[in-house]
C-alpha cells in the first residue's frame, strides 16, 4: 500500500465481536461468496455464532475516521503450535488497498506472540480465490496436505506457513 493510502485510510487492527452489525454484514458477504462458488459439501466458512468459541481470536481492520470495518479474520487454534486463519475476508470496495497484507500481518504476528509455530489455511482453488491464493503465497504459504475435518477436494487446497522465523 503506498504511503499516500496509508496516510488518508489508515488501518486499525483490534479484537473484535463478530456480532456487530457491520462485522456480521461482512460475514455474511464471505458466506454468499464461498456459497455462490463451492458445492455447499466444501464451503468450510464459519458463520458467526462458529467464530465466537473460545478456541478462536476474531480480528477486524477499521479505519479510525469512519469506524467501518474494511476487513476481518480469525485464528483458530488446533493446539499449542498450530493454528489456522479461518473467515479471512476483504470489504469488496477496497480491495487492492493493502488492508488484506495489513490483516494477514497481524495475524501472523498474534500467532507468534502466542508461540504458534505454524498456520494452516484451507481456500478455494477456482478462479474467484485467486487472488486470496496469490496473497497466501506472497507471505510464504505452501500447499500441504488437508488437516482436521477437510477432505481432499478439486475445489479446495490446504496451504501452511511456518512461522518460526521473524522473516515477516
Amino acid at each position: 500500500m503506498s504511503a499516500a493510502v496509508e496516510e488518508l485510510f489508515p488501518l486499525v487492527i483490534n479484537y473484535d465481536d463478530p456480532h456487530k452489525e457491520d462485522i456480521v454484514t461482512l460475514l455474511n458477504d464471505h458466506l454468499l461468496f464461498c456459497r455462490s462458488t463451492s458445492p455447499p459439501e466444501f464451503v468450510y466458512a464459519l458463520d458467526v455464532e462458529a467464530l465466537c468459541t473460545p478456541d478462536i481470536a476474531f480480528y477486524a481492520g477499521r479505519v479510525p475516521v469512519s469506524d467501518q470495518v474494511m476487513v476481518v479474520a480469525a485464528l483458530r487454534i488446533l493446539d499449542e503450535k498450530h493454528g489456522e486463519l479461518k473467515s479471512m475476508h476483504t470489504l469488496r470496495s477496497v480491495r487492492g488497498r493493502g488492508y488484506g497484507k495489513s490483516m494477514l500481518r497481524h495475524v501472523i504476528s498474534d500467532a507468534r506472540k502466542r508461540g504458534l509455530e505454524r498456520i494452516s489455511l484451507e481456500t478455494g482453488t477456482m478462479e474467484q480465490f485467486s487472488a486470496a491464493r496469490q496473497l497466501y503465497d506472497s507471505f510464504g504459504f505452501v500447499e500441504c496436505d488437508v488437516f482436521g475435518y477437510y477432505e481432499p477436494s478439486e475445489y479446495s487446497v490446504c496451504m501452511q506457513l511456518e512461522i518460526t522465523s521473524e522473516k515477516l
